[in-house]
């Protein structure tokens, strides 16, 4: 079976993502391009539509986020607790 949504979402770290991006003062641009020479290929365009949970995550995509952020990959389930 396959899942899109959870929760009428397409992922539930998007709004932690942006909140750790802008306590980094880093725009979706500059994560971009830290993703890339992780060998990450996403666009900011891309990182906006996680964001904004118009896309689903890959989870060496959440682990590359954690990695740049500083933060363990955890960090990121924290929607699920509040």
């Amino acid at each position: 079976m396959k899942i899109n949504k959870y929760n009428n979402v397409r992922n539930i770290s998007g709004n932690v993502l942006r909140e750790l991006r802008t306590k980094k003062k880093m725009s979706q641009k500059q994560l971009a391009e830290k993703l890339q020479l992780e060998g990450i290929d996403l666009t900011s365009k891309e990182i906006s539509k996680i964001e904004n949970n118009g896309r689903l995550v890959q989870d060496f995509e959440l682990f590359g986020f954690a990695k740049i952020l500083g933060v363990s990959a955890d960090e990121f389930n924290e929607t699920v607790k509040k």
